[in-house]
């Protein structure tokens, strides 16, 4: 088998792909209810917007995933994906006990994904994330068509949870 080495199309999860307004009450409280948050995640409904720009990406790039979702969430993410029908690629999740802020955390996978491949996009809805991607030279597509939640933003920066 031949390896890929069409550019990467980098997609993040949660509100870009996956909407997550019907699990936001348990990120209310406090104490947030972590566990809550992340085993509603496989009855995310689908953003018609992002899975038509992933698919459509897939005809000239490799897909690639990137979220902040914890890893112990893989097997429900993976499920998740192709219940969508969504293209496979490469899963990349938030190692256990890594609470830096995602812009962060996803930057230096971008990083280490373009040491090897062009990077050709990366779509995602957090400001922050975004941001520091674009500072670091890679192309950014700014998912907007979910409703962006406060604390779903707080707890990618302040907590390193998403």
């Amino acid at each position: 088998m031949t390896p890929d080495t069409r550019p990467l199309a980098v997609f993040d999860l949660d509100n870009t792909l996956a909407s997550t307004a019907h699990r936001q009450h348990f990120l209310e409280g406090s104490p947030r209810d972590w566990d809550g948050f992340f085993a509603a995640a496989p009855a995310d409904p689908p953003l018609a917007e992002g899975v038509a720009l992933c698919r459509s990406a897939a005809e000239e790039c490799e897909v690639v995933y990137l979220t902040g979702r914890p890893e112990r969430c893989r097997r429900d993410t993976l499920d998740w994906l192709a219940a969508q029908g969504l293209p496979e690629g490469p899963l990349h999740m938030r190692r256990p006990r890594d609470f830096r802020p995602a812009r962060v955390t996803k930057t230096e996978i971008l990083r280490r994904l373009a040491a090897d491949r062009e990077v050709r996009m990366l779509v995602d809805d957090d400001a922050l994330v975004c941001d520091a991607a674009e500072e670091a030279g890679f192309t950014v597509v700014r998912a907007r068509w979910a409703a962006p939640s406060e604390e779903l933003s707080d707890a990618q920066e302040r907590e390193g949870r998403t």
